[in-house]
């Protein structure tokens, strides 16, 4: 792995020789270096009241190389993201392969389809390939889902237009383990953190989207069609898994909005539909909406309600009604604590979320965002004995503090509370819950620019 970090390095050296022979070539090299400690007392689930808090110091270091000239852009993002302390202070070596964070996050290079000295100024039309990062609208469907430290990416590509306001993007993706003499069979349960986000626990085989934006007066409207593939499989009488050919095939759909009403409000609404098979074979009819207000009460303070709603199936049911969010951004959405739509299963019973979000801007460098969210279950619940529970998970309490000391230093902490019902113990299978969940950090962000 570290191979890979000293080739970036020469692939830089190399770029900054080539900049200096060609003047309309653009050449920037930038890092960041990105820790967050954090306090957990029931983050992403309750806890049982004999469990205990637990402390830790993540770390991402990224390295990033960009190159753009002539129709022709290239970058590369090599990253590692570990724990302090899991590797031996004394051993040049990794001492836990299992745990090696050093990865490549992005290598992707860009054709313009159209020649760039002949074309009119902000027409595009090029076509991007290789790893590379999806980030659409408001991140909740394809997003970067940048607060996970290794972060989300994809191997893909994707046919780009651009003119005048309007957008439309084409990707495919098609994932292979190895390379293979013969058959097409993809094990989609990759080691690390899964693509889905709902915790699916595989790998798409292949995946299909297209994207339609157009910009308005004051917003953007778009429309966003995406079909993920994956792996049948068969499971035996002992719970073995073995891959077979064919495709489970999933489309979802639907509009997204954001725009300005009058002077003081803001509105984003968004509602999708999810149908064909999920992962494991079943029917799958599936939505999802979304409404969310701010009102811009002052230069400094803003607030306004919101309401989410993901459907969800109900116990003995044939059919799958659980919307999946597929690959996007949850921990910006369904509360800081991350106990719905991330790693932290929580059943199949879909999520009604009604908040209230406010900000207030201290001053140029200081934003504090207070959010209050009470969640429930969009489906009933049920106990073994086939007794209906309440429908109420809980509240939770986000309160998030960043100060941006330069344009390249900024530190952001945080505190939150939530206080759990058994309904939700019940569906994240806890026993003997803890009442209140608490959780803090402190993130310190370094983003240097060597080289623009």
């Amino acid at each position: 792995m570290k191979s890979n970090f000293y080739l970036l390095l020469l692939v830089a050296a190399g770029f900054c020789l080539l900049g200096s022979h060609n003047a309309s070539a653009q050449f920037s090299l930038s890092g960041q270096l990105r820790t967050r400690s954090e306090l957990l007392h029931g983050q992403g689930s309750p806890l049982s009241k004999s469990d205990k808090p637990a402390f830790f110091t993540s770390q991402r270091t990224r390295l990033n190389a960009g190159y753009k000239g002539y129709r022709t852009q290239f970058f590369v993002a090599v990253q590692d993201v570990r724990v302090w302390g899991q590797d031996a202070s004394t051993n040049n070596r990794i001492t836990n392969p299992a745990l090696n964070g050093l990865m490549l996050h992005e290598a992707w290079g860009e054709i313009s389809l159209l020649d760039t000295n002949q074309t009119k100024l902000g027409k595009e039309f090029a076509l991007k390939i290789g790893r590379q990062e999806l980030l659409y609208d408001d991140s909740r469907l394809l997003g970067n889902l940048d607060w996970l430290q290794q972060a989300r990416r994809h191997d893909a590509a994707l046919l780009k237009y651009g003119f005048k306001g309007l957008t439309a993007h084409i990707g495919i993706a098609y994932n292979q383990n190895r390379e293979l003499r013969t058959g097409t069979l993809y094990d989609g349960v990759p080691n690390g953190y899964a693509a889905g986000t709902n915790g699916i626990g595989t790998m798409y085989k292949s995946m299909q989207f297209a994207y339609l934006g157009k910009k308005l007066k004051q917003g953007n409207a778009s429309f966003l069609i995406l079909k993920d593939d994956f792996q049948k499989y068969t499971l035996d009488t002992a719970g073995v898994r073995t891959i077979k050919n064919g495709t489970n095939k999933r489309v979802t759909f639907g509009p997204y909005l954001q725009t300005k009403l009058g002077k003081a409000w803001n509105l984003t609404a968004s509602a999708y539909y999810q149908a064909g098979k999920d992962k494991d074979g079943k029917s799958l009819n599936a939505y999802m909406y979304s409404v969310r207000g701010m009102y811009g009460a002052s230069q400094v303070f803003a607030i306004g309600p919101g309401f989410d709603y993901t459907s969800g199936t109900a116990n003995g049911s044939r059919k799958n009604s659980s919307f999946d969010p597929l690959y996007g951004t949850p921990h910006k959405f369904w509360g800081q604590m991350d106990y719905f739509y991330a790693a932290n299963g929580f059943g199949k019973g879909g999520l009604a979320d009604f908040y209230i979000n406010s900000v207030i801007k201290a001053s140029e460098k200081l934003s504090i965002a207070i959010d209050l969210h009470q969640f429930s279950s969009a489906a009933s619940i049920r106990n073994a004995k086939d007794e209906k529970l309440s429908a109420n998970f809980g509240e939770e309490l986000d309160i998030i503090a960043t100060y941006n000391l330069t344009k390249t230093i900024s530190f952001q902490g945080g505190y939150c509370t939530f206080l759990p019902t058994n309904s939700l113990a019940h569906v994240k299978a806890v026993k003997d819950p803890q009442k209140m969940a608490n959780w803090a950090y402190l993130m310190i962000n370094i983003k240097p620019e060597f080289l623009k």
